[in-house]
Formats: C-alpha cells, structure tokens, sequence
C-alpha cells in the first residue's frame, strides 16, 4: 500500500496552476493519474490533442471545466462539465480542456494505459495562419520552462514556466 497527501507532489511545468502526477508518486503502473487546479483560463493540455493508444477520464472535483473536443481545423464542440461530474475521451478524440469561469478548477485525471501511445498536439500558429502540429520543448533561454514549437516554420507559439 502507498499514501500520499496531494501538496506533498511536486508540481510539473504545464499550462495549468499545477499539474501534479500522484499516479507516480503512489507507483501506480498501469494507469497515469494526475491532479490538477486551473486558475481562470487555464488548461489541462499544451494545445488541443489526442493520444492514440490511451483513454482519457477527467473527474471534476470542484469548479466547472469547458472541453472543447473535435480537430480544430474541421470544426469543434464544446462539453461543459461541472464538480461531480466525469467525461471520458476514447484512443484518438480531440480533446482539449480549459477553465472558461472565475473560480478555480481542481480536477483528477486518469489515463489508460500508462503510456499513451502516439500524442499529436494542434495549436494556432500565427505565423503560419492555423492550427499546425505542434511539440512540446525545453525552452532554450530559460531554465525549467517549456515551449511549444510548430511543426511546418519551426517558430515558438507558446511558453510556459
């Protein structure tokens, strides 16, 4: 058996206010589990995603929790999903989660299998006029930060520290 208190796990550098993996602290295997808090217009994801070998759950546990789901380049949806309420992504769903409200969000993230397989991550580029395929990076110029990078002009579209 494994306890952790949820402060007690570090946080990890993400586009929310905290992204903290208990699923490793707690030597969970077979699952990735992570607990997050998004302040107002914050996310879960570096960009609108999907992960093509592993399923997705989201567990709202207070605050209210906006997805938008679909590939932005064809059209998209949005599923709002309050505290005690659940929303599952299947293998390959477009889903990208924001807090779109005031008060804070503090949600539980379970994913399945542990290793999520192929990760394609979509942002809008301004440069090159759309959403383009994106990765995540350590950004060069400041230590600890990452950075998104698009995938067709190389440029940075967003940092996050």
């Amino acid at each position: 058996m494994e306890k952790v208190a949820v402060e007690d796990v570090d946080s990890w550098v993400s586009p929310a206010s905290a992204k903290r993996p208990v699923g490793r602290a707690l030597g969970v295997e077979d699952a990735a589990l992570n607990y997050y808090e998004l302040g107002p217009g914050e996310s879960f994801a570096f960009g609108r995603h999907r992960h093509m070998g592993q399923e997705e759950v989201f567990y709202v546990l207070s605050g209210e929790a906006t997805f938008e789901t679909g590939d932005p380049r064809e059209g998209t949806e949005e599923v709002v999903v309050a505290a005690g309420e659940l929303v599952r992504f299947g293998p390959g769903e477009w889903q990208q989660g924001w807090n779109r409200g005031e008060e804070p969000v503090r949600a539980l993230a379970v994913g399945a299998p542990a290793e999520s397989g192929e990760t394609t991550i979509l942002r809008e580029c301004e440069a090159c006029g759309g959403y383009t395929e994106q990765s995540v990076e350590r950004a060069p110029d400041e230590e600890g930060a990452l950075v998104t990078v698009c995938g067709d002009c190389g440029g940075e579209t967003a940092r996050f520290s």
